[in-house]
């Protein structure tokens, strides 16, 4: 089995996540070190599409959101699976207990640099909903531009690397 380095910064580790740990999410427990409101429905809804798309324990798939200081996850992130365009969609969410620490913008960023290390990557980009200024500001501070080029549906917008 490969390990996968884990993505390190100031104050957080990107952990990759494990099949056991992922099916503790689905089944619907939770696990000692995660806080209290983690992980919420999206969580659990991402986590039952591993199956599904098993790239998502290698080095560009999700991680784990973890705050060194506690060793407590308060969150997820990870790069869906790069397309044969060069490009590669992320996500990330942080659990409202955290929210409001800078955490989201400093995995953003760990990710995004992760993501153009790889030779199959030239764009990294995300998508959000226009009603949601917070994370259009996350992304804004992890030094991603507007892609008006980018088809979405009505309400979102995107952001990508320069």
């Amino acid at each position: 089995m490969t390990v996968i380095p884990d993505l390190i910064t100031d104050r957080l580790l990107l952990r990759t996540w494990t099949p056991e740990e992922v099916a503790t999410v689905v089944s619907g427990k939770r696990l000692p070190h995660w806080v209290e409101d983690f992980p919420n429905k999206v969580d659990k809804i991402r986590s039952a599409l591993f199956e599904k798309h098993p790239s998502w324990y290698g080095t560009h798939g999700h991680r784990q959101i973890i705050e060194r200081k506690s060793g407590q996850v308060v969150g997820g992130t990870g790069l869906f699976t790069p397309q044969p365009d060069g490009t590669a969609e992320f996500g990330y969410g942080i659990a409202p207990s955290r929210q409001r620490r800078g955490y989201a913008t400093e995995a953003a960023r760990a990710l995004v640099a992760h993501g153009l290390t790889s030779p199959d990557i030239e764009i990294v980009f995300a998508k959000v909903s226009l009603d949601n200024p917070a994370s259009i500001r996350v992304l804004e501070k992890t030094g991603l531009v507007p892609w008006p080029d980018l088809e979405l549906e009505p309400g979102l917008t995107a952001f990508r690397t320069p």
